[in-house]
């Protein structure tokens, strides 16, 4: 129930009934609130938007919250922590500050904060979906609830007087009762709802005020937050106290809406009272320039309908507002006004008239200090970081936020999806129906009700959002089809989602969530259909990965069905602790002790913890760019695509450059035509491209912001790339190899397993026999030093990423043992040519593991000239149960003194097969150690692909090793490398990055050149790698390398 309901006796207090001596008494006394599925809250004001009353209009426009009739009471409070609600000092609240400071029990906490990360209490949790306590909806365990207990003190000064003193809570997990001056006000639940109570008869305005807080870890209504996070509890949002006039407004909503041709508008506001009053609106254009004004007197509600000519239109990439005030006497409130409209179009989702395409994420409140208890400044910066890659909406996974992010959301620009604070994942693995548990038990109708209510009264102004949801992940039943029609009753002007309604009975769209690109194309070709399409939650994003994202983007521009979708999801989850020695790391499932737990599965965003970009984030951008590069045309036409929803071009410069095996040319900036319509072609015309065309040449594109625009986007910022490849013309001469056969060798059989290689430069190897592996490489040029740390060998198998560990290819490849593979010699043959030109040597053997009986049978030839080493294998499989796939297929050796890498390929970042469109092709240096991306939970890294040659260089930048793939564009470029301090074997076994940190390799490097890298995929939670990026175990390879 939203108010009124009778209190329960006081925890802890035994009833004073006079029952005699042999008589019963019960403990508790009675049914905890927090634990009674009738008690929803008690005293609590109706739920309203979320405003700041101010005295006068010109203070409302200034949005600064100090200037408010609001006190912020957030800050150090009070704070003792007791094994459950019934034990520890109930009768707390019959206490001062004062008395409470002098006990060694209490102790100051942040508000805001979760007190697990605080110091107390067991500490954090974290599952995906199961519950950590015994599974008895409604009940959860009395003796094990966790109660903080909180105090802290306030003032009032005389002119609060003849003012509504409301105290609000803006976010407590997971329920709370709340006293003032000794005084029990009222109980809440609902986490990530506010709570907000009348205290007015409770204040003293002569004297300090006490205000006393108890929180519950756990309540009934736990059993529907189950979101995929961390279990953190406490005041985690900001505690207000806001002073309401005599004569104020209750509430206000506000309503834009367009005519047919999307031109002219009317505001429709809805204005509340709590007595009678004559208001004023006024409404404001961004500059600050009245455009309308009206005044109109009235009791309880009033409604304001304003007809406004050919407003400025709000959309995510256009996100112009309209400041509202409305005033009377000593009270004004400002909101500020998107003019747009949300609606279907012959079953296409629209804004404002045109198809628009969600290029989102899935965002939780996350910080790695701070848990769900966000810093605006955090926060803020979140959303700058999206703007600046491309994204333009967010899920808010799994319940409503913090409302300054949607204040964001409007001003930046971003389309929200509002999530209803409910998930009950946890109760569809217990064996039973989960749906008659709660989600169809009308039991719960006004608990799930009550999500809803809270939600859209709190949220309805925000012209950024453009969609409700019913939560995630509760199955479908009848209280979701309450919801539906609730919010439909409250509010026609968005449309409703819920993933959990299959066939939309109560959503105006279809959702899907990690459905493969194949099962996404049926439904955007299904010819029946009047609801689209959205990915609620894809390519999920854990680890290195994802991987084949842009199949899906391209997709959801193909078909009008397709709305979109959002990443799983923004950000790690992990949080900043620390080993017993002092060494800093993100910690997951299991590092605080939590059992059970869902171990490192909270690391699955395009951030990392710190929520700085991951290279995934990097190919998200990419992927999701509003200019799109075609491909050439004739006489130097570039044909692009504009994917904006609803701005053209004009506020970008497109910069041309152009890159090949030599080097750098710049072409300079080029014209983009002027007003390209949104989702249309246009050609650009790059003059010198045909100019001195050498083979590897690739056109380059850049398009940036032409002027600065929003706090975002500087004069300057990249928004897209694109790259051509150029063939040269018929005739033109190849591209000189770096590697050329020169000068003679000499061999010597320095024992009956060990050949002495020697060329006229110097140059030596030393090449064994009965491993078949070259173990020494020395230059006199650089070192006398043999730089081969370990022999040179071959590989097949990598670090396992969370993609592979979450899908079948992992599983296979444990299975099969590839990760036991090694290389057996079976044949080992060589030669001196008698012209002295060069030795061949010819290795036959198997890479195989023990127990099985398949092994990757390779014959590889080894040519050594006066200058080099060219390498030809030939690979076949052979056996049973062979692995589906091999993770690479390359070579593998362990070099001393290389600090730095040059490379032509792929960079700067990582890239692989199916996570390597935002890495362009060029020239690329780098140190060692910037070449590894550290994932917080350790797996394969660092990898380059599509690399041409490459050099190893030391700390002089003089090279140790180089190597050039032979047949580089005829196999698509499938060259790769890696040059990590860490071996295979190393990351696999790693659980976090300071177990790696222990085993770092001073003046070596592992090298690895692969031929060819398996894909990335999402198979963590998703499609596993797509057939086309898979290194199928089940062909033959010929592949050739030469390391000079």
């Amino acid at each position: 129930m939203s108010q009124g309901n009778a209190p329960s006796a006081p925890l802890g207090q035994a009833p004073s009934s006079g029952l005699g001596p042999n008589q019963d008494r019960v403990v508790p006394p009675s049914t905890p609130d927090w634990n009674n599925l009738k008690v929803i809250h008690r005293n609590t004001l109706p739920p309203r938007a979320h405003f700041f009353l101010y005295q006068n209009a010109w203070d409302a426009l200034s949005r600064d919250v100090s200037l408010s009739k609001a006190q912020l009471l957030s800050g150090k409070w009070l704070f003792n922590l007791a094994k459950s609600p019934l034990q520890g000092p109930v009768d707390f609240h019959e206490q001062s500050p004062v008395q409470l400071a002098d006990t060694p029990e209490w102790v100051p906490v942040d508000v805001p904060g979760m007190w697990q990360l605080q110091g107390h209490g067991k500490g954090p949790q974290y599952t995906n979906l199961n519950f950590p306590w015994p599974v008895n909806p409604p009940h959860v365990p009395i003796d094990d609830n966790e109660c903080g207990r909180y105090v802290t003190e306030f003032s009032l000064d005389q002119h609060d007087k003849d003012h509504q003193l409301r105290l609000r809570f803006e976010g407590v997990d997971a329920a709370f009762t709340v006293w003032v001056n000794h005084h029990e006000v009222g109980y809440s639940q609902g986490s990530r709802n506010p709570s907000e109570f009348d205290i007015t008869q409770f204040v003293r305005f002569d004297d300090i005020n006490v205000l006393s807080v108890e929180v519950y870890q756990r309540c009934d209504g736990s059993y529907i937050e189950d979101q995929d996070q961390w279990w953190l509890s406490g005041i985690f949002r900001d505690v207000w106290l806001h002073k309401f006039p005599k004569t104020h407004f209750e509430d206000i909503q506000i309503q834009t809406d367009l005519d047919k041709k999307y031109k002219d508008a009317t505001l429709h506001v809805k204005v509340k009272l709590n007595s009678d009053a004559n208001v004023t609106l006024s409404l404001l254009d961004a500059d600050n320039v009245e455009i309308a004004r009206k005044t109109k007197a009235g009791e309880g509600t009033i409604h304001f309908d304003i007809h406004v000519k050919n407003p400025h239109k709000w959309t995510a990439e256009t996100p112009y507002l309209y400041q509202l005030t409305l005033s009377m006497p000593g009270c004004s409130l400002a909101e500020r006004v998107g003019f747009r409209r949300v609606e279907l179009i012959d079953g296409v989702f629209c804004v404002n008239g045109q198809p628009i395409k969600l290029r989102g994420v899935n965002r939780h409140e996350h910080h790695p200090d701070h848990g769900r208890a966000v810093p605006f400044d955090f926060l803020k910066e979140d959303l700058l970081l999206m703007k600046r890659h491309n994204i333009n909406a967010i899920r808010t996974s799994h319940y409503i936020n913090d409302p300054r992010l949607y204040e964001l959301a409007d001003e930046l620009g971003l389309w929200i999806l509002d999530e209803c604070d409910l998930e009950c994942h946890g109760l569809f693995v217990v064996g039973v129906d989960g749906n008659k548990l709660t989600s169809d038990n009308p039991d719960w109708e006004e608990a799930y009700l009550d999500r809803a209510r809270q939600m859209v009264m709190r949220d309805f102004n925000r012209p950024s959002i453009i969609l409700w949801s019913l939560g995630n992940e509760s199955g479908y039943g009848r209280n979701h089809k309450a919801m539906y029609k609730f919010i439909k009753n409250l509010d026609k002007s968005r449309l409703i989602h819920y993933e959990g309604d299959w066939r939309a009975e109560s959503a105006d769209i279809i959702s899907r969530m990690y459905h493969s690109i194949q099962d996404t194309e049926k439904y955007a070709k299904d010819r029946s259909w009047d609801k689209p399409v959205v990915l609620c939650e894809y390519i999920h994003a854990m680890g290195n990965g994802p991987g084949a994202i842009k199949e899906y983007i391209d997709l959801f521009y193909k078909y009008p069905r397709l709305m979109g979708g959002f990443v799983w999801e923004w950000a790690n989850h992990g949080l900043r602790t620390k080993t017993k020695d002092g060494r800093e790391y993100m910690g997951y499932g299991g590092d605080f002790g939590d059992e059970p737990n869902d171990y490192n599965f909270v690391f699955d965003g395009l951030c990392f913890s710190n929520h700085t970009p991951t290279p995934g984030l990097i190919e998200y951008k990419k992927a999701i760019e509003p200019v799109q590069t075609l491909g050439i045309e004739d006489k130097g036409h570039v044909r692009i695509v504009n994917r904006y929803d609803f701005l053209t071009l004009d506020h970008l410069i497109c910069h041309v450059s152009r890159v090949d095996g030599q080097g750098y040319s710049d072409l300079g900036v080029v014209a983009i035509p002027k007003g390209i319509k949104p989702h249309s072609e246009a050609v650009i015309r790059v003059n010198g491209i045909s100019s001195s065309i050498r083979p590897l040449t690739h056109l380059n594109l850049e398009f940036r912001l032409a002027a600065p625009t929003g706090e975002w986007g500087d004069a300057g910022h990249l928004v897209a790339t694109g790259q051509i490849p150029i063939h040269p013309p018929k005739g033109s001469n190849s591209l000189n190899p770096i590697w050329k056969p020169a000068g003679g060798v000499k061999t010597k059989l320095v024992t009956p397993s060990l050949l002495s290689i020697r060329g006229q430069d110097g140059i030596s190897w030393e090449f064994d026999l009965t491993i078949g592996a070259l173990v020494s490489w020395k230059n006199p040029k650089q070192s006398d030093e043999n730089i081969l740390a370990e022999p040179l060998g071959f590989e097949i198998y990598r670090a396992m990423t969370d993609n592979d560990r979450g899908c079948d290819f992992g599983r296979n490849w444990i299975n099969r043992r590839l990760h036991q593979a090694k290389f057996h010699l079976v044949e080992a043959t060589w030669k001196e040519h008698d012209d002295g030109e060069a030795a061949e040597i010819v290795v036959k053997g198997r890479i195989a593991p023990p127990v099985m009986n398949w092994a990757l049978e390779l014959t590889t030839t080894y040519r050594l000239t006066g200058w080099g080493v060219n390498i030809k294998v030939c690979a076949k499989p052979t056996g049973a149960l062979l692995p589906r796939a091999w993770g690479r297929l390359g070579l593998v050796t362990t070099l001393k003194g290389c600090e730095h890498v040059e490379w032509f390929g792929r960079g700067p970042g990582e890239s692989y097969r199916d996570k390597k469109m935002s890495q362009l092709i060029g020239w690329w240096d780098a140190g060692v150690d910037e070449l590894m991306t550290e994932y917080e939970f350790p797996q394969e890294t660092g990898n380059r692909t599509d690399v041409k040659w490459v050099k190893f260089q030391n700390k002089e930048k003089k090279s140790l090793l180089n190597a050039s793939f032979q047949d580089w564009e005829e196999s698509g470029g499938n060259g790769n490398f890696s040059a990590l301090r860490y071996s295979t074997k190393e990351l696999d076994e790693a659980k976090h990055p300071y177990e790696l940190h222990e085993k770092r390799r001073e003046g070596e490097v592992v090298v690895h050149l692969d031929w060819y890298h398996h894909g990335l995929g999402t198979g963590s939670c998703g499609p596993e790698t797509l057939r086309e990026y898979t290194l199928e175990a089940g062909k033959e390879y010929e592949c050739e390398i030469s390391l000079y």
